[in-house]
């Protein structure tokens, strides 16, 4: 597939980089934010909406005063849904969590959603519809990219054929809470070899094998390291016995060392790359050793006696003032709204909502 970079030249990309730098490009994600800060303002004049709401989807009957105001805070929650779809996964990164095709797929729903709840007039008037038009605006050029649904499609078709050789080499349960150092399922090899076999067949046999590239080269892998990857285990005599040794299949274990070591790395200095925890090093080592200067210190202190006397004339206020605004930052979603915006059916019982409403 080809992209355009926007200078009259295009490039190859994989659909997957394809899909998140033209995300990137539209900048959907802050156009998105955007419409939500605006919507809560208006809706946050309105304490009672969010109760109504909750009500509503309880299947309680909507007061006659929040119908008026109903589409500002539906359109806002459905953003906020459709946010979310940039953190789904369980903790493996890609290509077993897809959180870029999760908002894309987000993304078409939303605009279906909010363009069928466009239609619908709960006072018969339109104007009430107003925040629904709005969010539609924002959608129109991202839904009409067709290169990149054309991405997303290509994706998918990827998909099928990775999840069916995750389920037959039993490798990241879709359930599993371990993320990358999940140890996979307990199954024995030689069922685990079967069902690759069966894969092999499987897509070895498709009518668009032959132009699947991508497809050629898993086959080809497969191919090349099966004896390795189902091999017997190794007898060996030792001074105790005989005893058998499982051969490390993958890298998994020294991987899961190395991110252990990153962890406390981030834990320690709040980087999240080593990398730039070497780099950094170096620039601020000469920083720390200025710290045995007498005449450094004595401008850092500036007459005081210690360093700990320099930090403590922050002034606490600011601090509680900060502390505030952060709380009253408009993009912290209500209390009440965060379970239901969680539920990956939300948009479908908001629809059916407003449908009973209406009826």
């Amino acid at each position: 597939m080809r992209r355009n970079t926007g200078t009259g030249t295009a490039t190859a990309a994989t659909p997957w980089a394809f899909l998140r730098t033209r995300l990137k490009k539209h900048q959907i994600a802050c156009k998105l934010r955007y419409r939500a800060k605006r919507l809560k303002i208006a809706t946050d004049l309105n304490p009672c909406l969010t109760d109504a709401l909750v009500d509503g989807l309880a299947n309680h009957p909507l007061p006659t005063a929040a119908l008026q105001s109903l589409p500002g805070i539906n359109a806002y929650t459905l953003i906020q849904w459709t946010l979310q779809g940039k953190f789904e996964g369980s903790g493996y990164g890609f290509p077993f969590d897809r959180p870029h095709l999760c908002f894309a797929d987000r993304i078409r729903r939303l605009h279906a959603d909010v363009k069928q709840l466009a239609e619908t007039q709960l006072r018969g008037q339109w104007k009430d519809n107003t925040p629904y038009f709005k969010v539609l605006v924002g959608l129109k050029m991202i839904m009409q990219d067709k290169i990149l649904w054309q991405a997303v499609a290509e994706l998918k078709k990827k998909i099928t054929v990775f999840e069916r050789l995750r389920e037959a080499m039993r490798i990241a349960p879709p359930s599993g809470r371990n993320g990358l150092n999940d140890e996979g399922l307990n199954r024995h090899i030689k069922t685990i070899e079967q069902r690759v076999k069966k894969f092999r067949a499987w897509l070895t046999g498709r009518t668009d094998y032959a132009q699947d590239k991508a497809a050629r080269n898993m086959i080809a892998q497969i191919d090349k390291y099966q004896d390795k990857l189902f091999a017997d285990p190794i007898t060996v005599k030792t001074s105790s016995g005989t005893i058998k040794i499982q051969p490390q299949r993958t890298n998994n274990i020294l991987e899961q060392l190395f991110r252990s070591i990153k962890r406390i790395n981030r834990r320690k200095t709040g980087n999240a790359a080593s990398s730039r925890m070497l780099r950094a090093m170096l620039a601020e080592t000469p920083l720390v050793r200025n710290l045995q200067n007498p005449d450094y210190m004595k401008i850092l202190l500036n007459g005081k006696s210690a360093i700990e006397e320099v930090f403590a004339e922050i002034e606490i206020d600011v601090l509680r003032r900060e502390f505030r605004k952060a709380q009253n930052d408009p993009e912290k979603i209500p209390a009440k709204l965060k379970s239901l915006i969680a539920a990956p059916d939300y948009p479908a019982k908001l629809i059916k909502m407003v449908q009973n409403t209406v009826a």
